[in-house]
């Protein structure tokens, strides 16, 4: 009976520490973040089902190889920035920096976020299989590009712009005008945020010789070119309303974009970043669930 006990609480031990490491690895990737691009790939699946119906695999698969490809650059980027997170004061907390992961760790994850990936593509056709191997590079790159160019913002927007892309290559094995201008949308949003968010480590980027955008040019230009990204965005997702002969039910939640995009941009000062979290975290998740939700709703009533 003892031994019975025993193997039990041996069994609910190592449970817990499983269920432990895997909220650990969700937050080192900052799992929830994953909002700001899924409905963007949902919206493209959404777009594609006018000539192309998925099944339900389909849809499964392109969730599931998202998930993959994010925790895999997420963990990625961890690794890469490990020792300049120890050094920045907002970052040092992390997982890796604090000692809660260790590299070798996060370097497990990667792969297995990776083979993840690399086998969902591959259950959604071989285009998408040998497309994913240059999406991960493209992907793991990011995490250098700080240390050349001002302009690493612009690749990953690019980078994460992928996704609503490769969902329609997904579905329908080929690639539309439509479904690029999504994507272009998708690319000035997250670096436009970005680059808003970046403009909380002005100091220290430029202590250690980093080429965001906000140390090079400062806080003002980099709010301007935030605004002109994020008008961008607006105007790519107005093209795209036309170009997919869209419903004008779209346009309502089109306008809602619009002004979320306005207040953010109102609310965060150059001088003044107190309201930086609530931009970046509340605003932007609202923007992509409208997005998904005014392509679903033109889907329903066409």
């Amino acid at each position: 009976m003892e031994n019975v006990l025993t193997a039990e609480q041996n069994s609910m031990v190592s449970f817990k520490s499983i269920r432990e490491k895997i909220i650990i690895f969700g937050r080192m990737i900052k799992f929830h973040h994953t909002i700001f691009a899924l409905p963007f790939a949902l919206s493209a699946v959404v777009m594609a089902w006018r000539d192309h119906c998925p099944d339900f695999s389909d849809l499964f698969w392109i969730l599931v190889a998202m998930v993959g490809a994010r925790s895999a650059a997420m963990g990625f980027n961890r690794i890469a920035d490990a020792v300049m997170d120890a050094k920045n004061p907002r970052t040092a907390l992390r997982e890796i920096p604090s000692g809660i992961l260790t590299k070798k760790d996060a370097f497990v994850f990667v792969l297995i976020s990776s083979a993840v990936f690399i086998f969902s593509a591959a259950m959604l056709g071989k285009l998408c299989f040998f497309l994913s191997f240059p999406v991960l590079f493209f992907l793991f790159f990011y995490s250098y590009t700080k240390r050349f160019t001002k302009f690493c913002h612009l690749y990953l927007g690019f980078a994460i712009s992928l996704a609503p892309l490769g969902a329609w290559i997904a579905v329908t094995d080929s690639v539309s005008v439509s479904v690029a201008f999504l994507t272009l949308a998708l690319m000035t949003y997250i670096a436009g945020f970005d680059i808003l968010y970046a403009c909380q480590d002005i100091d220290f980027d430029r202590r250690e010789k980093l080429y965001s955008f906000p140390a090079i040019k400062g806080p003002e230009q980099a709010m301007k070119f935030s605004a002109l990204l994020h008008f961008l965005t607006f105007g790519f997702l107005l093209i795209m309303y036309f170009t997919f002969k869209m419903r004008p039910v779209f346009i309502i939640f089109l306008s809602l974009i619009g002004i979320l995009l306005v207040a953010e941009h109102k609310i965060v000062k150059p001088n003044d970043l107190q309201h930086i979290n609530m931009a970046f975290f509340n605003i932007n998740s609202l923007i992509s669930i409208l997005l998904f939700a005014g392509i679903l709703t033109e889907a329903i009533v066409r």
